[in-house]
């Protein structure tokens, strides 16, 4: 029986995670609005008057819903691997995925509202 699993290989390792990360980007219409957002909140870092150790944790927070959107995806193509048909339990389970990412953004903007309020010195 042939495993699923290739032989570790650095390069090789890259050029999976660039393959994933294109199919999601090319298919997900969720992903392409996050990595839109990363991408202006990161620019607009860039402006906003503060510490920049404030900045970082705000820079760094912005992964967190991209990686939840990215797991959300993976549970949602293995879901579809196994069952085209309605199930109650991968209904369950895209929903988790769903409840991820919602749980992800309202870290990363409770992480962006309270860095903003201390650099800004308003607590």
């Amino acid at each position: 029986m042939q495993h699923n699993k290739p032989k570790y290989h650095l390069l090789k390792n890259w050029h999976y995670a660039n393959q994933g990360f294109a199919e999601v980007m090319k298919n997900e219409s969720s992903f392409k609005v996050q990595v839109a957002a990363f991408v202006l909140l990161q620019i607009a870092l860039i402006f906003i008057p503060i510490e920049i150790v404030y900045k970082v944790f705000m820079g760094l927070a912005l992964f967190i819903p991209i990686i939840a959107e990215l797991i959300n995806s993976s549970i949602e193509r293995v879901v579809d691997l196994v069952t085209q048909d309605y199930h109650i339990m991968a209904k369950y389970a895209k929903d988790a995925g769903a409840a991820l990412v919602f749980v992800s953004i309202v870290l990363t903007l409770l992480i962006w509202t309270f860095a903003l309020l201390f650099g800004f010195k308003i607590l």
